[in-house]
């Protein structure tokens, strides 16, 4: 099943949260925010989240899902989102996706490919790894196990959590 969208995106105060409520005042129109610091709870200062105001006139899904300490993938949005989707069309309106978190867009518009699931087994090894190496030296490690070499100019990950996520 195909689902149809309006999609407004652009860089951070763009003015794209105004547009979208003047769209929604004129026609049958539902916001979906498509913006990866809106989905925490709390992300209220440092991100472009809609004041209560404007939220009470033109809500906004997909907003204040999960808190900050839970992870949320790109995947869960694209879940989440097509969920929405289906529910907005079933009232009769047309979703208006609205934000700028380009990596969310095109997991709509073209899906992820499969990734296996996370292996907290294999990351707290890693973790422990790390710790006793040497974050520098695990990298190095790994970076000879990538089956696509990375060219000598490319930067080295200097931080743990990083390096854990490209390896886990």
């Amino acid at each position: 099943m195909r689902l149809q969208a309006i999609s407004l995106m652009g860089p951070t105060a763009s003015g794209k949260t105004d547009l979208a409520v003047w769209l929604l005042e004129r026609f049958p129109l539902e916001i979906i925010s498509v913006d990866s610091a809106l989905v925490y709870r709390g992300m209220d200062i440092g991100t472009a989240k809609p004041d209560a105001a404007t939220l009470a006139r033109a809500p906004h899904h997909l907003i204040d899902l999960v808190a900050p300490t839970e992870s949320y993938s790109a995947g869960q949005f694209k879940r989440d989102a097509e969920r929405v989707m289906v529910e907005i069309a079933g009232r009769g309106k047309l979703p208006l996706l609205v934000g700028g978190t380009m990596l969310y867009f095109r997991a709509l518009r073209g899906g992820l490919d499969e990734l296996p699931p996370a292996d907290p087994a294999l990351r707290a090894k890693l973790e422990a790894r790390g710790q006793r190496l040497g974050w520098p030296a695990l990298h190095a490690e790994l970076a000879g196990l990538d089956p696509k070499p990375r060219p000598a100019s490319s930067p080295t990950i200097p931080s743990a959590s990083s390096a854990l996520w490209n390896c886990a």
